[in-house]
């Protein structure tokens, strides 16, 4: 990682329009490129990519405790209010709430491991826990093969709740 901030944040909910997979994603970015690009090429003629676009990939499961090939992922794209969808991509509200974001630059897809497990231990070391009843996911800010070094930059939001004193 070069760079890294954390803090906790209360986030807005957020219309998307999304693909989902099922399946172990870990450590593979061609599954990524592949469903973002379905999605790209669902929403390019639609004319609903635009600077304000927010791409981002929502997770459902937790890698450290469901089988690889149980794990859910849905790759997303902000849309206004009314778009109609079809085929394989869907629409959905992700919920808004309180998450711990980690805004960092990756010099790799093999760094996203290590920021996940950083924001799981900033989280638990300031007493808060993962909310499981709500997605996590990462918002990506900006498009790697675009940067000089290809660096990632990103907002990792892990979904939380101030951890539970009650025995």
């Amino acid at each position: 990682m070069i760079d890294a901030t954390w803090e906790i944040q209360e986030r807005s909910e957020r219309l998307v329009a999304y693909v989902s997979y099922q399946g172990n994603y870990v450590g593979n970015p061609q599954i990524f490129a592949r469903l973002f690009n379905k999605l790209g090429s669902w929403a390019g003629p639609k004319g609903l990519i635009s600077p304000e676009s927010v791409f981002l990939s929502s997770y459902a499961d937790d890698p450290e405790v469901t089988p690889p090939d149980e794990l859910r992922l849905d790759v997303c794209m902000s849309i206004p209010e009314g778009t109609d969808v079809d085929g394989d991509i869907q629409k959905k509200i992700l919920p808004g709430g309180s998450y711990a974001v980690m805004h960092a630059e990756l010099t790799g897809t093999k760094e996203y491991e290590t920021a996940w497990n950083a924001v799981v231990e900033w989280t638990e070391k300031n007493n808060y826990e993962v909310d499981v009843s709500r997605p996590s996911y990462e918002i990506y800010l900006n498009n790697p093969e675009e940067h000089p070094e290809k660096h990632h930059i990103l907002d990792i939001c892990l979904s939380v709740k101030p951890i539970s004193r009650e025995k």
